[in-house]
């Protein structure tokens, strides 16, 4: 076949990258903008919950897969761990569900953080930081409480 002496406009190829931003997005929406993952609280307590964290955690893998920081990663996966464990308790965690959309959440912190190589700001460090902390308090009170307990006896 011969090439005639014509340009034709080559469009440039997407990205991979740019295509499982459009497809966390999208999932982001479904799940929380349309109420996919409040309703799945509200109809299977606890269940629905866990399903909708399970399949928030392929944001997560997209994350992952980019090589995003831990420290982002991590606030991720607290996003989806508060999302599941204030979720599960009647009526107070369906509300909660209506409102916090781990999902958005983190599609958010995955694009913005795209732009800068997947680098955590000193507010990632903080937040994580403080759920550490927060972390090591509860363990120290429950500990407390344990010992507590078992002088009492």
């Amino acid at each position: 076949m011969a090439i005639t002496g014509t340009t034709h406009a080559v469009e440039p190829a997407r990205d991979d990258t740019d295509r499982d931003l459009v497809r966390v997005r999208k999932l982001a929406r479904v799940m929380d903008h349309f109420l996919v993952d409040p309703l799945m609280g509200f109809v299977l307590p606890g269940v629905g919950d866990a399903v909708g964290s399970v399949i928030g955690f392929y944001i997560i893998a997209v994350a992952w897969r980019r090589r995003v920081s831990p420290v982002i990663i991590a606030r991720m996966i607290l996003n989806l761990g508060l999302d599941l464990v204030l979720g599960v308790l009647p009526i107070i965690g369906d509300a909660f569900d209506l409102g916090f959309k781990a999902n958005l959440r983190n599609a958010t912190l995955l694009e913005s953080r795209a732009a800068s190589g997947g680098r955590a700001t000193w507010r990632d460090w903080a937040i994580v930081g403080l759920a550490a902390a927060l972390y090591v308090a509860i363990m120290v009170l429950v500990v407390w409480g344990v010992i507590a307990i078992v002088r009492a006896l």
